[in-house]
Order: C-alpha cells, then structure tokens, then sequence
C-alpha cells in the first residue's frame, strides 16, 4: 500500500559505441512482479574529465573519521578515497583535495635573513594522485601567518610571537608564499589554485581585508585571491576571484572587474531562500541544474558552496552528535549562538553526501570503523547534471570558435543561438522552470550540434 520510488543511474564508459541502447528492469517481490522498459542515447562524444568550470564545495574529512570511527591512518585514507570517489563520481572538487598531506613549513626566525622551510614531498604525491585519479580543479591554498576570519570576529596575522609590522614576520611571510607560488607554477598547479582566507567580510572589515591581499599581491603576485563578498570599493584591485551570494551578482559592475582581468565565482548557502534557486531539500530537485544554467547565463565561472558533510551541529547537539537521517535540519554553529541553542540554517545546508546508515550515528553498529562508500542524495546527482550542462554548453561554443571560418553563417547562427539559455529554463534570477523537459530538450539540441560538428 506504500509507493517506493527507484532512483537509477546509468553510468556510461568512456569507449562506449554511440547509439540506442535499450534493456528491460525487472522487479520482484512477494506477490508482486512487474518490468519497466529502459531506453538509452549514447552520444557520439565524451565529456572532458576535469571540468572548466571550477568547483570549491567543503568538506570536512574529521567529521567523515569521527561517524565512520576511523582512527589509524589506513582506515582514514580508505574512507577519503571513498568519498574523493563520489566527489569525482558527481564532477565536484573540494577545497582541500589533500588533506592527511599538507606541505609542512617550518619558520626560521633567526636565520639572516629570517626565512620559511618547505617540504613538499607528501603534498606532491598527494596531489598528483588527487587530479589524475579524481580530476579535482581547485584547491585553497593555505597560508600560515595570514590572520582571517569572518564578518563575526577575526585573527590578526602573526607568525610565532612576531606580528605583522615587525621585519621578521615580513620576511617569514615572504619567503614562505614566494616559495609557495613558484613550486605550484613549476608543478603546473598554479592555475587551479586560490587562497580563501577570508569569509563574507563586512565594510567594518574591508581595511583588513584588503591589507591581507595586498601583503599576498605584494611577494606572490600569481597566486590568485578570493573573497566570499561581491565587488566594492573597499576591496577593488585587491581580489582576483569575486565569489558572491548568487543575489549579489550584478552584471554591469561584474562586467567592469573582468575588464581588469578578475573572474567571478558565486555560491548558496543558507541563503538565499525561495524565490531563487537554492540548495534545501524541500525545494524542486530541478534548483541546483538550473543554477548552473544561470552560472553559463552570466558568464561566471565557478560555483561554491561551503560544506557537503554538515552531519551535526555541536552546538545544537552539544552531547552527541545529531543523526542526519533522523534530522534533516541544519543548524547554527558558531557566532557567538549558545551551546544548545537550535537555531536554523535550514534543511540540507550544507549536507549532500550522507554516511552509511551503519554509521548514521557514531559508534552505532559497536562493530568498529565502518569503512563503506557515502551515501549519495537527489541534490547531489542534480549538482553533477547541472556541471555537465554546462560542460555540454562549454564543448560547444569551443568547436564553434575552432570552426567558424569553415562553417556558412546560417549555422554559425544557429549554433550560437543554442548557447544562449532560453526562458523556458531560467528568465531570470527568481523566474525559472521546475520541469525537467525543458532542459533536457536544449540539452539534446546542444548535444546534437556537438556530434555535427565534431565530424
């Protein structure tokens, strides 16, 4: 007497025959039989392993180690290849794709003169392993002795016991980011990377801000800079990649930024809320792909958003740890909110991936580590077709480029005209189709033109 739905995916090899393919899903249970005819297109291309749109979703890993119960270090390393695996499954990259591997830096004030020691071995294998296997894009390069902080509260920069204003910490400073930006470019790693060191600052903080980047413009100039907060003349010519709140994005004074060479990302968060599209489980599962269609519709290119395993608050769950099955609100932690206190972010932020139930409570199964994939959500898979529309859009405007003296107007027409996002999908920021078939319709049109012209 109940309706079970059945979320299916097809995963396609890379040498896969170009064609229709059709099957037959058989479903048994007791008294009960039936068969649902499966059809599927397999297009005449494949879709480039790493993206060219950049994604930068959080994650923590220590949240990962603590409900799985994994505490040597085989177990914590099998469970990030597990979850990297969904990650790279879903096209997604996080900020940090090597976190048991952190270069390690040691400062030497007292060397004439003053200077940092980097060792790079484990962070080089690490990396290296993260973009060949899991095709990650990104990566937020840490710096030490930055300070940072958010519209909330903030540290002040200091390396050991030396503050910013004394030649030691300048030296430190500059010895360690120098180092930093020519072994990433020598690696071919620079143009993946950006330093997020501080998050949606207020104008009360925009001094501070901008003397941060600045420092970091002044010894590792290519080492691009991000900030979670839209243009302003507090932190112009400052920042390299403005991420702003998907509200806050507003063409003409993007248009201005991009003049001068800077680049712009956006994310969602626990805000906004309905009308636009957002990240919350109980919106329309079409939201996230329609807000990668925006991305192409505004020529951003990244999307951010600041976690994917926010299983439990400690501070709305100050005993143990909240089981996001039984729970799907995300809460306030942190700010100054009182131990206790349920105050909400809303449900799913920041929560897409989710642990196997044996781990859905810590120490649950009483078996020790449990040492399975993740499991996955609607929201997610919505996040991985809304990266491959765009990689679909992508393909196509650069055969275009490469094709365009060799092709009659009329078609050079029509084939621009599929990379503009039509109104059917998304008129504008809050006007936007919660239907599937719309999308599917130009995804197939576009895909259509890429096998043409692929020819």
């Amino acid at each position: 007497g109940e309706n079970q739905p059945l979320w299916i995916l097809v995963s396609v090899p890379k040498d896969a025959k170009a064609g229709d393919y059709s099957g037959t899903l058989s479903l048994k249970a007791d008294g009960f039989s039936a068969e649902a005819p499966i059809r599927l297109h397999v297009c005449d291309f494949t879709l480039p392993e790493r993206n060219h749109l950049q994604t930068a979703f959080g994650f923590n890993p220590h949240e990962v180690f603590r409900y799985h119960q994994a505490t040597t270090d085989a177990d914590r390393r099998k469970l990030l290849d597990l979850y990297f695996h969904s990650f790279a499954e879903h096209r997604i990259s996080t900020y940090d794709p090597v976190p048991l591997d952190h270069f390690q830096v040691k400062f030497h004030a007292d060397a004439k003169p003053p200077r940092a020691e980097i060792d790079f071995a484990a962070f080089d294998r690490a990396m290296a392993a993260a973009i060949e296997k899991h095709h990650f894009t990104g990566y937020s390069v840490p710096i030490e002795g930055m300070g940072g902080g958010t519209f909330f509260e903030r540290s002040e920069p200091s390396i050991g016991r030396f503050g910013e204003k004394t030649p030691e910490y300048q030296a430190m400073f500059a010895s360690q980011v120098k180092q930093i930006e020519e072994h990433l470019r020598q690696k071919g790693w620079l143009d993946m990377t950006y330093v997020y060191w501080f998050d949606e600052p207020d104008v009360k903080d925009y001094p501070f801000v901008r003397n941060g980047m600045e420092r970091l413009k002044k010894y590792a100039p290519s080492l691009p800079r991000m900030l979670t907060k839209e243009p302003s003349d507090g932190t112009a010519g400052a920042v390299d990649i403005w991420c702003c709140l998907t509200p806050t994005f507003h063409a003409e004074a993007a248009e201005k930024r991009r003049a001068k060479g800077e680049r712009f990302w956006w994310y969602v968060c626990c805000a906004p809320k309905a009308p636009f599209c957002t990240l919350f489980i109980d919106h329309p599962a079409t939201e996230l792909r329609v807000w990668h269609w925006q991305t192409w519709q505004r020529g951003i290119v990244g999307t951010l958003v600041w976690a994917t395993n926010y299983w439990t608050s400690d501070t709305a769950y100050p005993d143990k740890p909240q089981n996001p099955y039984d729970d799907p609100m995300s809460y306030v932690s942190g700010y100054g909110t009182p131990k206790g206190t349920k105050s909400y972010w809303g449900n799913g932020d920041g929560r897409f991936i989710y642990p196997p139930e044996a781990a859905a409570v810590p120490g649950k199964s009483g078996l020790g580590p449990v040492l399975q994939s993740p499991v996955s959500s609607i929201r997610w898979e919505m996040l991985r077709e809304g990266v491959e529309d765009y990689e679909f859009l992508w393909l196509l405007r650069d055969l275009v480029a490469k094709k365009r003296s060799s092709l009659p107007p009329q078609q050079v027409k029509h084939y621009e005209s599929l990379l503009a996002v039509p109104a059917e999908i998304t008129k504008d920021m809050t006007t936007f189709t919660t239907d599937p078939a719309p999308i599917y319709a130009r995804r197939a049109a576009i895909a259509e033109a890429i096998e043409k012209l692929s020819r």
